[in-house]
C-alpha cells in the first residue's frame, strides 16, 4: 500500500488542508498539539469509519468551522497495482477505483467493508501493520517477558483464538448444566407404563358405570311420564282458584275507592254551591278596579319622568364643566404639538454630524489596533527565531567539534567557530530588531491624542442628538394628547346635545298626593279580585262535579257484575274431594327418581372422562420422557465436541507461540542486520520473550539504552511485517509515530539514517515528531503548526536541498561551503 493524496475539510484542527506523498523519507514536524497524529486519524478514519476516530462524531467537526460546513477527509492510495480513492463524511461514503466517474461503494457501510476486503484486514490489524509509535515500544520495553509474549500474540492476532477457545468452554459448561438438569427430571420408564395401564382399566370399568346409570335412567324417566300428566291438571285448577281469589279482592279494593270518591265528590259540589252565592256583592265592588289601575299606571309613568329630568339637570352641569376644562388645555397642547414640525430637520442634521464622527473615530481606532496586532505579532515571530537560533548554538556548542553539519551530518571540526560566529550574529541581529518593536509596542500602548479628541465630540455630538431626540419625542406626545383632547371634548359635546333632546320629550304634570291615594285604593282592591277569582275557579267546577258522580254510578255497576260473574267461575271449579296430597307425593317420589338417576349417570360419565384424560396424560408423560432422553443424548454429543474444540483451540494456540518465536526472530534479524550493516548478526527471542542481539554470531551479555531502543524498533517491524505478509500484502508503508523522544540528537540521527537505507524494503516511509532536528535527513518535510489569525492548523512541505526556512538560512550556507 502507498499513500498518495489526503484532504482534510472541517477535520479537527484542519479546517482545508491538503497533502501530498512521495515515495522516500517523508517527515510531518511541528510542536505538540498543532495536529500532526490528527493525520494519521484521518487516514484510518477515511478507510475504517467512524470507530477508527477518538471520541463521537460531534468531536470531530473543527470548533471553527462555519455552520453546517460539510466534515469531509478525501484519502488516495495505490494498492496491489490500482488506485483507490475514499471520500468519507460524517454520515456519508463513496470509494472510486482508478480514476473512474462513479464510486464503485456508496454508502457507509458498503465503503467499510470493501476496503477491509481489499485491504485483507481489519481496522486492528492495519494500525498494528503499518503504523508504530513511541507510546508501543516504551510499553514493549516496559513489559515483563510473560506480559512481552502475550502483546506480541495479541498484536498478531492470536488472541481471537483464545477468544474462541473461552467461548467453546463457556457454550461446554452450559451444555453441561442443561444436561445436568435434564436427567435430573427424567421420569422412570416402568413407573409411567405401569400408569398407563391402571388408567385404561379405570376408563373400562367406568364406561360400564355409565351404561348401567343409562339403563336405571330410561325406566324412571317412564314412570315419570305416567303421573305427570295427572299432577298437571291438578296443578291447573289450583292455579286457577288462586287468580278468581285475587280478582275478586281486586274488585273489592276498587268498590271501597269507589265510595271514598263519591264522598269527595259531595263535599266539593257544596263548595261550589256556596261560591254562586259569595260572588253577586263582590262583583259590584270589582267594577271600578279597571279605572283605578288605569289612572295609577299613569302617574307611575309621571313620577317617573320627573326623577329622570332631574337626573338630567345634574350630568348636564358636570359634562359643562369638563368641557371648558377641555377646551382650555386643548388651546395648551396645540402650541406644544406645533414644535414637532421645527425639530425633525435639526435632528436629522444632529444624526449626520454624529455619523461623520463616529466613522472618523472607528478609522482611527481601526488604524490603532492594527499597528498594535502587527507589532506583537512581529514581537512573537522574533522571539520563536531568536530562542531556535539559540537551541541550535547551545545544541552545536555542547557537542564541540563533534557537532555534525546542519546539512551534511559531517561533524563541523575547526569549522566549529565559525558556525557559531554565523548564529550569535543572527542572535544579536534578532535582538535589536526586538528592541525596537518593543518600544514602538510602548508608544502604541496609550490611545493617541487624535482618536481622544475624536471619542470626546462623539460623545458631545451624542448628548446633543438624545437632546433634540427627547424634544421631539415631548413634541409627539403633545400631539398625541391634542387629539385625545379634541375627541373627549366631542364625545362629551355630542352627550350633553343628546341629553337636552331627552329632556324636552319627558312628560309632565305629576300629582303626588292624587298619586297617593290611587295607590291606597288599588291596594284595597286587590285583594279582593284574588278572592274573586278563587270563587270563580269554584263555581265552574260544578258540572264537572256532576260528571263525575255520574261516571261513579256507571263504574259501580259494573264492578257488581264483575263480582257475581268471578263467584260463579269459582264454584264451577272441580277439585278432589280428599285433596291432592297423595298425588302429589307419587309425582314427587317419581320426579326424585329421575333425578337420582340423572346424577348417577353424570358421576359415571365424569369418572369416564377423568379415567380417559388420565390415560392420555400418562401416554403424553411416556412420549416426552423418551423425548427428554433423546434431548439429553443430542446435549451430551454437543457437549462433547465442545470439550474437544477447547482442547484443540487450546493445542493451537501453544503450537503458533511455540512458532511465532522463530518466525519474529529471523525477519527481526535481516532488519538489524540491515540497519547496522552486520554488525549484529541476529536478534533473537528466548522461550520467555527476552531480546538477545548476536554480533557476529557472539551474544552479547549487555546491551546499551540505544541499542535496546533499536532492538525494540526492529522487533516491532518484524511483527508489522509479519502481518502484511498474512494479509498478502506487499510491505511498502511504514508510518512512524514519535519514535525519536527517548532518543538523544546523535541517535535520532542514526535512526534517520538507518531509515534511509532501508529504502529497497519500504517504498514509503513517513516520521512524525515534533523535533524538528531530525528534518535535514529527510527527502521531505511536512510542517504543521498554528495559523495565529485563525488558530487553525497550517501546513507548508518542503523537500531535500529546497534549504531550510528563516532562522537556519545561514547554518545552512555555512555548513555547504565547509563541506
Amino acid at each position: 500500500m502507498r499513500l498518495v493524496r489526503l484532504r482534510l475539510q472541517n477535520f479537527r484542527q484542519h479546517l482545508d488542508t491538503t497533502l501530498e506523498f512521495e515515495r522516500g523519507l517523508t517527515g510531518i514536524i511541528g510542536p505538540n498539539g498543532a495536529g500532526k497524529s490528527t493525520i494519521l486519524e484521518a487516514i484510518v478514519w477515511a478507510l475504517f469509519g467512524a470507530h477508527a476516530a477518538r471520541g463521537g462524531s460531534d468531536t470531530i467537526r473543527a470548533l471553527r468551522a462555519p455552520a453546517r460546513a460539510p466534515v469531509r477527509v478525501e484519502l488516495e492510495f495505490e494498492l496491489a497495482g490500482h488506485r483507490y480513492r475514499v471520500l468519507r463524511g460524517l454520515t456519508t461514503a463513496e470509494l472510486y477505483l482508478d480514476g473512474a466517474d462513479a464510486p464503485v461503494a456508496n454508502s457507509v457501510r458498503a465503503v467499510t467493508e470493501m476496503v477491509g476486503r481489499r485491504l485483507g484486514m481489519t481496522r486492528d490489524e492495519f494500525s498494528h501493520t503499518y503504523f508504530t509509535g513511541q507510546k508501543e515500544l516504551a510499553l514493549m520495553q516496559n513489559l515483563s517477558a510473560p506480559d512481552r509474549g502475550k502483546f506480541l500474540s495479541r498484536v498478531l492476532g492470536y488472541e481471537r483464538l483464545r477468544l474462541a477457545q473461552n467461548a467453546a468452554e463457556e457454550r461446554r459448561k452450559a451444555l453441561a448444566a442443561e444436561l445436568a438438569g435434564v436427567r435430573s427430571a427424567l421420569p422412570d420408564a416402568e413407573t409411567l407404563t405401569r400408569e398407563l395401564t391402571e388408567a385404561r382399566t379405570a376408563r373400562d370399568r367406568a364406561s360400564a358405570d355409565v351404561d348401567a346409570a343409562a339403563v336405571a335412567g330410561t325406566a324412571a324417566t317412564a314412570a315419570h311420564e305416567a303421573i305427570a300428566p295427572r299432577w298437571a291438571a291438578v296443578q291447573a285448577a289450583r292455579e286457577t282458584r288462586e287468580r278468581i281469589a285475587r280478582a275478586i279482592a281486586g274488585v273489592d279494593g276498587e268498590v271501597l275507592g269507589q265510595a271514598a270518591a263519591s264522598t269527595r265528590l259531595a263535599a266539593d259540589r257544596a263548595a261550589a254551591v256556596e261560591a254562586v252565592a259569595a260572588l253577586v256583592p263582590l262583583r259590584s265592588r270589582l267594577d271600578a278596579l279597571p279605572d283605578v289601575r288605569v289612572r295609577t299606571e299613569a302617574q307611575r309613568r309621571l313620577r317617573e319622568a320627573a326623577a329622570r329630568r332631574r337626573a338630567i339637570d345634574e350630568q348636564r352641569a358636570i359634562l359643562e364643566a369638563d368641557a371648558t376644562a377641555l377646551r382650555a388645555e386643548q388651546a395648551r397642547l396645540a402650541a406644544a404639538a406645533a414644535a414637532e414640525g421645527e425639530l425633525t430637520p435639526r435632528l436629522e442634521a444632529a444624526r449626520t454630524a454624529l455619523g461623520e464622527v463616529e466613522r472618523e473615530a472607528e478609522r482611527l481606532r481601526t488604524g490603532w489596533v492594527r499597528d498594535r496586532q502587527d507589532v506583537d505579532a512581529q514581537l512573537r515571530a522574533l522571539r520563536a527565531q531568536y530562542l531556535e537560533v539559540r537551541e541550535q548554538r547551545d545544541r552545536i556548542v555542547a557537542l564541540g567539534d563533534a557537532s555534525p553539519c546542519p546539512t551534511c551530518t559531517r561533524p563541523l571540526g575547526t569549522h566549529l567557530a565559525d558556525v557559531v560566529d554565523v548564529l550569535e550574529s543572527q542572535m544579536a541581529a534578532l535582538e535589536s530588531n526586538g528592541t525596537y518593536f518593543r518600544q514602538r509596542a510602548a508608544e502604541l500602548e496609550p490611545m493617541p491624542a487624535a482618536l481622544l479628541t475624536q471619542e470626546e465630540a462623539r460623545r458631545a455630538q451624542g448628548e446633543a442628538l438624545a437632546a433634540l431626540e427627547r424634544a421631539r419625542i415631548e413634541a409627539q406626545g403633545a400631539a398625541r394628547q391634542h387629539r385625545g383632547v379634541a375627541q373627549e371634548l366631542a364625545t362629551k359635546t355630542a352627550l350633553l346635545t343628546t341629553l337636552e333632546g331627552e329632556r324636552r320629550q319627558l312628560p309632565e304634570g305629576y300629582d303626588a298626593a292624587g298619586h297617593e291615594a290611587l295607590e291606597s285604593e288599588l291596594a284595597a282592591l286587590v285583594p279582593l279580585e284574588r278572592d274573586a277569582a278563587r270563587l270563580v275557579a269554584q263555581a265552574d267546577r260544578l258540572p264537572a262535579i256532576e260528571r263525575e258522580e255520574a261516571a261513579l254510578a256507571e263504574r259501580q255497576r259494573e264492578l257488581e257484575a264483575r263480582r257475581a260473574a268471578l263467584r260463579a267461575e269459582e264454584a264451577a271449579l272441580q277439585l278432589p274431594s280428599d285433596g291432592d296430597a297423595p298425588l302429589q307425593a307419587a309425582y314427587e317420589a317419581a320426579r326424585l327418581a329421575v333425578l337420582e338417576a340423572q346424577q348417577r349417570l353424570a358421576t359415571a360419565r365424569l369418572a369416564r372422562a377423568t379415567a380417559a384424560a388420565e390415560v392420555d396424560r400418562a401416554a403424553t408423560a411416556l412420549e416426552a420422557g423418551e423425548a427428554q432422553r433423546a434431548h439429553a443424548a443430542r446435549l451430551e454429543a454437543e457437549r462433547r465436541l465442545h470439550e474437544e474444540l477447547v482442547r484443540v483451540y487450546g493445542d493451537l494456540r501453544t503450537d503458533l507461540n511455540a512458532a511465532m518465536r522463530p518466525e519474529l526472530s529471523e525477519i527481526a534479524s535481516g532488519l538489524i542486520s540491515d540497519l547496522t550493516d552486520a554488525r549484529y548478526t541476529e536478534l533473537d527471542l528466548d522461550d520467555k520473550y527476552r531480546i538477545q542481539l548476536l554480533e557476529e554470531g557472539v551474544p552479547k551479555p549487555v546491551i546499551s539504552g540505544g541499542e535496546e531502543d533499536l532492538a525494540f524498533l526492529v522487533l516491532r517491524l518484524a511483527v508489522s511485517q509479519m502481518i502484511a505478509d498474512r494479509a498478502g500484502q506487499r510491505f511498502s508503508l511504514l508510518v512512524l509515530d514519535e519514535v525519536f523522544g527517548s532518543l538523544d540528537d546523535v541517535r535520532r540521527q542514526a535512526v534517520v539514517s538507518l531509515l534511509r537505507s532501508m529504502e529497497d524494503r519500504f517504498e514509503q516511509v513517513i516520521v512524525i515528531t515534533h523535533i524538528d532536528g531530525v528534518k535535514d535527513g529527510l527527502d521531505r518535510v511536512i510542517t504543521v503548526g498554528v495559523d495565529p489569525r485563525s488558530g487553525a492548523a497550517s501546513v507548508t512541505t518542503s523537500t531535500r536541498g529546497a534549504g531550510d526556512a528563516e532562522a537556519f538560512d545561514g547554518v545552512a550556507a555555512l555548513a555547504a561551503g565547509l563541506a
